[in-house]
């Protein structure tokens, strides 16, 4: 078992990063920490790696995303508030490109950043409903950056 653990978060190839909008210079943001975590194969992630997160308080959401499996760490056993995110996704796999993309043009692309924070507020003024909302709300605005990766 320990092995496995190894191998999902070999540091030597940078397979954790730090994404989301806690990782956008001047970006207003909810202060929950977005991580992602590259893993050789996503069919692969079993029980005892998915217990081991529990362990350390990271439980698997029933957010179903193509290619991705997500935890969340929460403040409290009310499991309302939450502190972290970690997104398992491919290691180096067209998803793993495009967040970490994602978050480095926004860094570099001063235009692109304001256009997303006003998305955001936008959403944040008209609607105040979940997650999976807010996610939808944004998509077309990420996938157009998404696209900008592939030119």
């Amino acid at each position: 078992m320990k092995n496995e653990i190894v191998e999902y978060t070999n540091l030597s190839e940078n397979r954790i990063q730090h994404i989301g909008s806690t990782a956008i210079k001047g970006m207003s943001a909810k202060p929950i920490i977005d991580i992602l975590v590259g893993v050789d194969d996503l069919s692969e992630v079993d029980k005892p790696l998915l217990k081991n997160f529990s362990k350390i308080g990271f439980l698997r959401l029933k957010v179903e995303r193509p290619g991705e499996i997500v935890l969340a760490k929460f403040t409290d056993d009310t499991y309302e508030e939450k502190t972290h995110f970690i997104h398992l996704v491919e290691y180096q796999k067209e998803l793993w490109g495009n967040l970490v993309f994602f978050r480095d043009y926004l860094n570099s692309n001063e235009t692109a950043r304001k256009e997303y924070l006003d998305i955001k507020m936008d959403y944040l003024k008209n609607s105040s409903t979940g997650v999976s909302e807010y996610t939808d709300f944004k998509e077309e605005f990420v996938k157009s950056i998404f696209e900008k990766r592939k030119s």
